[in-house]
């Protein structure tokens, strides 16, 4: 089925690229591209890719999604639950990886956008996430998505041998009050 990128399921296609939702059998160009990302120095703490059993564990289910083209997979985004207590059940945490040689094609948005239609459609209220400052492309990309800055971590944890910031962004939904 594919949709203008408005609802929360099927297929929403720009330019040529797809986004579905992530099934197991997307487990290895998953976690390559992950580890793309990984790879480029800007997008995580975490330098290696995690087993598929762990990433499918600690992500929610309803709220992942592949951006493919001509059956390959160019990047994906998922959702977390942020905390086990029922106060936070309304907030997630995402990651939205798009393998460095597809990016600029319009799949970061189109995943983007298949993530705030899936979690509104679940009541979810904030999706937020935290963004090296260096990644200037993903910051904007945020930003064009709704999301907003609220802050800044200084020097929270070391990366390759350096004290890195975060940058804290999230996204309050308009309709969820």
């Amino acid at each position: 089925m594919a949709d203008d990128g408005d609802g929360p399921t099927g297929a929403a296609v720009r330019a040529g690229v797809a986004v579905r939702p992530m099934t197991a059998a997307d487990a290895g160009a998953v976690l390559a591209v992950y580890q793309a990302g990984l790879d480029m120095g800007n997008a995580s703490f975490e330098t290696t890719a995690p087993a598929w059993a762990d990433f499918d564990a600690a992500r929610l289910p309803a709220h992942r999604f592949v951006a493919a083209a001509g059956g390959v997979v160019l990047g994906w985004v998922a959702a977390s639950p942020t905390s086990a207590r029922a106060v936070y059940a309304g907030v997630v945490e995402h990651s939205v990886y798009v393998h460095p040689a597809a990016q600029g094609r319009g799949a970061g948005r189109l995943l983007l956008d298949a993530l705030v239609a899936s979690t509104e459609a679940a009541g979810i209220w904030t999706v937020q996430s935290g963004v090296f400052p260096e990644n200037t492309a993903s910051l904007a990309l945020h930003e064009r998505v709704g999301f907003r800055v609220v802050g800044v971590r200084e020097r929270v944890g070391r990366h390759h041998g350096r004290w890195r910031d975060v940058v804290l962004i999230e996204r309050r939904s308009p309709t969820i009050t």
